[in-house]
């Protein structure tokens, strides 16, 4: 595993352009600057069309940009990637259905110089109890596991993921992760694009935020929520009906309060400066019970894109997946 302090990706001014049917052209990415640290784990949030599958495309050398440098590790994309520091799970991908997930893995263990171990990495995607039934009788989502467990093989630095679990439901989802997890605990650098908003929010260190092909954030998940959103800070007040309200008064007053409602003596503030509120609460106003919450990434969304964050959330049928 890599130790050293390069970066895993590095990213300047990436530009990707697509001819049309009409003879135009249309910019997918426009502009992009990135560095991803070694041993990250970076969420690429967006809607379908943002660009984040584009730039990841262009990242595993799949695609040349069409102006702007990508370098992995210090290299070119593709040296990178077959010098076995780069893996890929992407969305689709050939497999042979009539070979058993065991056979399939064994299959392209023998395509690698040094791979590491056929039995570890079912192991590690879990897929043990299924390493004897064919391709063919996987689900989808059994087959994106399979596609991680390939991934593995070259024991790579960096490891890309484009929707990683479409296809999965909730079970398969959540040792998915857990999978993952481990390998982002090992030192990997894991860099996923998704539209679910839980899987960037409980995994990723980082969201890079994409619309329309540029960076419109970039940060920790809390930060990025509380740019676009503030932060909410709730406490009980005192008992007392007199000073309850002139803390409610004093509440109103402090510079970038966005609104104060109550739920009995629990009240709830949301501000720009969610310090100046706590403090406040705690030193002037006797409150006590205090908590501090940034808000939703689909208020992230909605306040930095303008968009409707709609193409983000789970679909219908993602929610009777969900229970």
């Amino acid at each position: 595993m890599l130790t050293n302090t390069q970066p895993a990706v590095e990213v300047r001014d990436l530009t990707k352009t697509f001819r049309t049917p009409g003879g135009g052209t249309v910019r997918a990415v426009d502009g992009i600057d990135l560095t991803i640290r070694t041993g990250e784990v970076v969420a690429f949030l967006g809607p379908n069309g943002a660009g984040k599958t584009t730039t990841l495309d262009m990242v595993l050398g799949l695609t040349e940009p069409t102006a702007g440098i990508v370098s992995v590790f210090g290299a070119p994309p593709r040296r990178a990637v077959t010098s076995g520091r780069v893996s890929a799970v992407l969305q689709t991908g050939g497999l042979l259905r009539d070979l058993s997930v065991r056979e399939t893995v064994q299959l392209i263990a023998s395509t690698h110089r040094h791979p590491a171990g056929v039995e570890e990495v079912i192991e590690r995607a879990g897929l043990t109890a299924i390493a004897g039934r064919r391709v063919a009788k996987t689900s989808g989502g059994e087959q994106q596991r399979l596609r991680f467990a390939l991934a593995l093989l070259p024991d790579p630095d960096l490891i890309v993921l484009d929707e990683p679990t479409a296809g999965m439901d909730v079970s398969s989802r959540r040792a998915f992760w857990e999978s993952m997890h481990a390998e982002a605990d090992a030192g990997r650098t894991v860099v996923f694009a998704t539209h679910y908003l839980e899987e960037a929010d409980a995994f990723a260190q980082r969201i890079v935020m994409v619309a329309q092909g540029r960076v419109v954030a970039d940060g920790a998940t809390a930060q990025v929520r509380a740019r676009a959103s503030g932060r909410s800070v709730s406490a009980d007040l005192p008992a007392d009906p007199a000073r309850a309200t002139r803390a409610l008064q004093v509440l109103h007053r402090i510079p970038g309060v966005l609104e104060v409602r109550t739920e009995g003596r629990r009240v709830h503030v949301h501000a720009g400066d969610s310090d100046a509120v706590a403090r406040a609460l705690l030193t002037q106003l006797d409150a006590t019970a205090l908590e501090v919450t940034s808000g939703s990434l689909e208020a992230a969304f909605l306040a930095i894109t303008g968009d409707s964050p709609t193409s983000l959330v789970p679909t219908h049928a993602d929610l009777e997946v969900l229970g």
